[in-house]
């Protein structure tokens, strides 16, 4: 009888310390999957460079470097924008001064007192950008400068040397952005929480590319393209997936999707086109 008992009490004691031990490892599973522990940000790999940006601060680096695709600058002319812009504003669009002037504004700092244009157009980063590019492709050989050097000749900056600590980052995302690198940019997100919708990716992108050939299928936004202009494409979406509730991208036999930091993956993808998908709400719209 008493042996009966003390095996009932260790069966007890066994199922105890399994539920307790089952608990633990379905919560440690629970914490580890759990998207709220995901730390968002975007990478760029190109040979040996390396650089990591904010979600939004890679969305501004896609728009600099798209810009300077649409007019058909080299992969130097952004490196050496996204290095300015890094330095200047942090690859954000601040609609206040800071030590180069009370006035300056925008991604690039621009002062209008310096005839950058009026504050309203400044804080336009399409316009910002564009100016930028503007006052670079003026300088001669600028191509072959060093980054530093370029850029101070734009900026005038008090602080001329301060560019250069950004141009492995620079080098990096234009790489990438320009479509020169295939699969350098990735960007590790959570779950969209809210719906996107194709039309406004396609307005998006062509105000970046101009002259994009992009038809909306459903939750799909499918786009002509190949060689580095694809990649190009592709990288400014993945670039802008968290404000555009971007869930997947194909192109060229590799795609990427979210949640989660897997980055390209080989896939079925065509040739000749990228398509990028959003999320649709509950009713399919």
């Amino acid at each position: 009888m008493a042996r009966r008992r003390g095996l009932r009490r260790l069966a007890v004691l066994l199922l105890t310390l399994a539920l307790a031990v089952g608990g633990i490892y379905t919560a440690v599973y629970f914490v580890q999957r759990s998207e709220t522990l995901v730390s968002e940000r975007c990478t760029a790999t190109a040979g040996d460079r390396t650089g990591e940006l904010a979600p939004d601060q890679a969305a501004n680096a896609a728009l600099i470097t798209a810009a300077a695709v649409r007019r058909r600058l080299p992969a130097r002319a952004a490196t050496i924008a996204l290095a300015t812009a890094m330095q200047e504003s942090k690859l954000r669009n601040i609609g206040h001064g800071d030590q180069a002037g009370p006035d300056s504004r925008g991604l690039f700092q621009q002062r209008p007192s310096q005839g950058w244009g009026t504050e309203a157009q400044i804080m336009d980063p399409y316009y910002a950008v564009n100016a930028f590019y503007d006052a670079l492709v003026k300088i001669p050989g600028y191509e072959t400068l060093d980054i530093t050097d370029a850029a101070q000749q734009v900026q005038r900056s008090a602080y001329p040397k301060a560019y250069a600590q950004h141009e492995e980052m620079g080098r990096a995302f234009a790489s990438g952005l320009t479509g020169q690198t295939p699969a350098a940019v990735q960007c590790t997100l959570r779950s969209p929480t809210a719906a996107g919708n194709s039309a406004t990716v396609a307005t998006d992108l062509e105000q970046a590319y101009g002259g994009v050939d992009a038809q909306v299928d459903g939750a799909t936004l499918v786009v002509a393209a190949d060689g580095a202009l694809a990649w190009s494409v592709a990288q400014w979406a993945v670039a802008n997936a968290k404000d555009l509730a971007v869930t997947k991208v194909e192109v060229a036999g590799r795609s990427w999707g979210r949640p989660g930091g897997d980055g390209w993956q080989a896939s079925g993808a065509a040739d000749g086109q990228v398509r990028i998908t959003i999320r649709q709400d509950d009713a399919g719209t």
